[in-house]
């Protein structure tokens, strides 16, 4: 459940960039997966502008999901919201394979911090 003073921003074509959050004197952007973005409160015109820099495309990239047993896994992002975030395992590039069998691993939102962007 999102925190009820969360404010939703989408972009022109109605796709949902994030959430605009006040904070103090200013306002935070938070992406899809529920993370801040900018290290200090920004102005609504400035959080607006950097949620719609962002966009969505960085779902589309690999990352790596730290396991219990503190094993590093490939994944990529299939599916997030605020009820959670699903990630399939992206074994030797595999994910978007059919019938690839890929491991639907379900994590919280916002994502947590075993969940992060993998080294090009």
């Amino acid at each position: 459940m999102l925190p009820t003073n969360w404010i939703e921003h989408r972009r022109e074509d109605g796709e949902r960039v994030g959430w605009i959050v006040p904070d103090g004197g200013g306002f935070r952007p938070v992406d899809v997966l529920g993370r801040s973005v900018t290290t200090e409160p920004v102005d609504w015109l400035e959080a607006e502008e950097t949620l719609e820099g962002l966009g969505i495309g960085f779902l589309a990239d690999r990352y790596l999901l730290r396991m219990p047993d503190g094993v590093e896994r490939p994944v990529r992002i299939c599916e997030v919201g605020a009820e959670g975030v699903t990630v399939v395992t992206d074994d030797f590039g595999g994910a978007s394979a059919v019938g690839s069998g890929s491991e639907r691993i379900r994590i919280s939102f916002p994502a947590p911090a075993a969940l992060r962007l993998a080294s090009s």
